[in-house]
């Protein structure tokens, strides 16, 4: 059975980062190095406010006067440490970049080959906008967060670790004064990241259902401009922009409360350092130059603080879309790939056994009841049924679009589940209803079927389905461009590509989904043609619609209930007085009889 797909929301903030780090290990690729380059970065941070207290208290304020040559060398020590502290922070922000990057683009490559690997049930369970935000808009959090916070936490922490040693080392009192001043926004910290991490993950939720509910009438245009539903359509995507920014703006409630304990933690600081260091200098325990290093280095000690509350919540947002990413890819790919150990199919028509096969969606009732059928190699078969009987379950199935509950599919004695996909894909192919195209030529679309085939080879294969009249009438032949999901062609053009596509891949199993959508006299001709030049010789299973098709076919397959109820040729099963195929053949005559 099929899962919807894991939220991972249990997964902790450490926990969630090293299995990232797990999954693209390309993040960690020499971090010793960038670690060493971010301590260089870091400790020249500290370089100007030393250098500040050198030249004031043992260069303008020397025992002899002002010594002007130690004033200089500290002066030019200053600016190569500033060179190189600048030099390492640029060299520290490019190999961090590379790794991000590098490490992001393989998870969303993984997560996107998962999102095709899991059954087609877990997948129509989603959203298709969840699934495509998890792989885009999530991966983007995680990457600007490591490419930009990355860089900042790691410098950040280091400074204000560096600060307080050194500000520890001119005075401890004054050090003291700083931490207390910051203790109430540290302790209260777990607990913001706490309230951050559930509102930044109701966050990247909200962003899926957003998505979802601006693409479906975008791609549905036509139907909402049919049915005059505009301001309905409206209303649902304003309720989910709504929510989103309801959930966003939440999210960004506790970022601001932090924001302001980090202010008031930091005024406080100023302030108590500047009274207590005065009054200190005035009993003789400081010098003005310590003071004033004091001061710079409190305020490299507050800005990486105050700098910390948005690194905190990008953190959060992106562990969110990182447990989200996390989450995709640990849902289970029921339909594994046996890979190199898996067995190969013959290169000849196969024998089709299903065997007490059962099959049921997630949640709901089995929609196929036991089903067992043999079909010979070089049968062409079609499934009848009435709608929601499970005829296109059966095409599912067979070519392993999903697996059945119980019993198996074997093609010439293999079972499904142990042939490798490859092999699989090479010598079983679908030719579904819709007749899917991508937005390209086409030769594209037509390639899908053989990438390797040049043009040459796919103008042969549409001559051999007698195609080559209706791609010389096409405006550009086969650099037509067939616009987004095909619709600058019509369904039975579509449905012609799609012909072609399997031509090409020539595959021993054809299971063909027989489209219903209407279409003239002549290119019907041209479909009916095409499909007899690509079923011959070949083992076919045809989910008929019209029993036009049932009635030319060697053998029918009646599916009533999810069970096989009938099964022969096509004149032995209409003869069979008060059965299900002979009322289905007969209600078929009746309606063509209207119709004409």
């Amino acid at each position: 059975m099929s899962v919807k797909v894991a939220s991972g929301e249990e997964i902790g903030a450490m926990a969630t980062i090293r299995r990232g780090v797990r999954h693209s290990p390309e993040l960690a690729d020499g971090i010793v190095g960038t670690l060493l380059l971010a301590v260089v970065a870091t400790g020249g941070q500290v370089v100007i406010p030393i250098a500040v207290q050198q030249t004031l208290d043992r260069g303008v304020n020397a025992p002899g006067g002002t010594d002007v040559g130690f004033t200089a060398l500290v002066a030019a020590l200053a600016a190569l440490a500033v060179l190189v502290t600048g030099v390492a922070s640029y060299f520290m922000t490019k190999r961090l970049f590379v790794a991000a990057e590098t490490g992001l683009a393989s998870l969303r490559v993984k997560a996107f080959r998962h999102v095709h690997d899991l059954p087609l049930g877990t997948q129509d369970s989603e959203r298709r906008g969840a699934l495509v935000s998890r792989v885009t808009s999530d991966i983007d959090q995680v990457s600007q967060f490591i490419v930009f916070g990355g860089v900042l936490f790691v410098v950040s922490v280091g400074q204000v670790l560096v600060a307080t040693v050194v500000m520890a080392v001119y005075d401890w009192k004054l050090t003291l004064v700083v931490w207390v001043c910051f203790a109430p926004l540290f302790l209260s910290l777990r607990y913001f990241q706490r309230k951050l991490s559930a509102a930044y993950g109701i966050v990247r939720r909200q962003v899926g259902v957003m998505l979802s509910a601006i693409a479906e009438p975008v791609v549905g245009a036509a139907v909402v401009r049919a049915y005059a539903v505009e301001g309905r359509t409206q209303e649902r995507i304003d309720t989910a922009v709504d929510t989103y920014r309801a959930a966003a703006v939440r999210a960004q409630g506790f970022t601001a409360v932090t924001f302001s304990l980090g202010g008031i933690s930091a005024g406080l600081a100023n302030a108590g350092v500047i009274v207590i260091g005065v009054w200190l200098g005035l009993a003789g325990d400081i010098t003005a130059g310590e003071i004033l290093a004091f001061a710079f280095l409190v305020t490299l000690f507050v800005g990486p603080v105050q700098m910390g509350t948005q690194i905190l919540t990008d953190a959060q947002n992106a562990i969110a879309g990182w447990r989200r990413t996390i989450g995709l890819l640990d849902t289970p790919a029921e339909l594994v790939d046996p890979g190199e150990a898996g067995a190969d199919l013959p290169d000849r028509a196969v024998d089709v056994e299903i065997d007490h096969v059962w099959f049921s969606y997630p949640g709901g009732e089995p929609v196929l009841r036991d089903v067992t059928l043999r079909i010979p190699a070089g049968r062409r078969v079609a499934v009848v049924g009435e709608t929601g009987s499970g005829k296109s379950t059966i095409a599912k199935l067979l070519t392993r679009l999903a697996d059945p509950d119980s019993g198996s599919i074997r093609l010439d004695g293999t079972d499904l589940r142990d042939v490798r996909g490859a092999s699989l894909r090479r010598r079983v192919v679908l030719v579904p209803q819709e007749g899917f195209l991508f937005d390209d030529t086409v030769l594209a679309n037509a390639r899908y079927g053989d990438l390797d085939a040049d043009e040459a080879r796919v103008t042969a294969a549409a001559a051999e389905l007698g195609l080559d009249d209706w791609l010389a009438d096409l405006p550009h032949g086969l650099a037509t461009r067939v616009g987004q999901r095909g619709e600058s062609l019509s369904a039975g053009e579509r449905q012609l590509v799609a012909l072609l596509r399997a031509h090409l891949a020539d595959a021993d199993l054809l299971v063909l989904d027989e489209a219903t959508s209407a279409v003239d006299p002549a290119l019907e001709m041209r479909i009916n043609r095409a499909l007899e030049r690509l079923m011959a010789g070949r083992t076919s299973v045809t989910i008929a619609h019209r029993l036009s098709t049932a009635e030319s076919a060697d053998d029918v397959v009646v599916v009533d209930a999810g069970e096989v109820v009938q099964h022969g040729p096509h004149a032995e099963l209409v003869g069979q007085a008060g059965s299900v195929y002979a009322r289905l053949h007969a209600s078929w005559i009746a309606q063509r009889e209207v119709r004409a």
